[in-house]
């Protein structure tokens, strides 16, 4: 995975709550098994009409929207336990999801693919939405070390919390397996160590 530190960028709004892992990768995309290619079908019914053809007012389909941070309404990622789900952000370009409430199994999900889950106020996510139809070019700033998300150059922020081990695991590149294998001196150290304490 690529290190997540801090992430300046535009962002493309997503004001619907309760959006559910159907609709963010529906089923009929689930029989791959490689990772490549879910990122075009991410919110398939919603950003293609029977026709396949562009649905123009869908937000992912808009021009004036870019960038790796997308914000969500509330309960974001809800249903099915999916990791599909987040393949297909993360293949879409999303580093960063933004809403005021995530469901448990896609926040792990999101956490072990590169993506970055921020949980924030409803207050705040309102403020966003706001700001982001004002100005669909404002840049937020996302400050992993510091746990904070901002509008640059803007006095609107907020913190934000995450897990220990899963921020380390960001804040390096590491996916689980890249953790235990960089902890491995350690962990032999550790063998060795209680191997000999309990042959004393």
């Amino acid at each position: 995975m690529n290190k997540l530190i801090t992430i300046t960028s535009s962002c493309i709004p997503l004001n619907i709550e309760n959006v559910d892992t159907d609709q963010i990768i529906p089923a009929r995309f689930l029989k791959a098994t490689d990772k490549k290619g879910f990122g075009d079908n991410l919110f398939r019914d919603w950003r293609y009409d029977k026709k396949n053809e562009p649905v123009s007012d869908f937000p992912l389909n808009q021009t004036k929207y870019n960038g790796q941070i997308l914000v969500a309404g509330k309960n974001f990622g809800s249903g099915s336990s999916r990791e599909h789900a987040a393949w297909a952000l993360a293949g879409f370009g999303f580093r960063v999801v933004i809403s005021s409430f995530f469901a448990d199994i896609f926040k792990n999900n999101a956490l072990n693919n590169g993506i970055l889950p921020i949980q924030v106020s409803e207050m705040f996510l309102h403020s966003l939405f706001l700001k982001i139809n004002e100005n669909p070019k404002i840049q937020l700033v996302v400050d992993l070390p510091a746990q904070t998300v901002c509008i640059q150059n803007e006095s609107l922020c907020e913190n934000f919390e995450i897990n220990t081990y899963k921020k380390e695991c960001l804040l390096h590149g590491l996916d689980d397996i890249d953790y235990l294998l960089k902890s491995k001196p350690e962990i032999e150290k550790f063998e060795m160590q209680y191997q000999n304490e309990t042959e004393a």
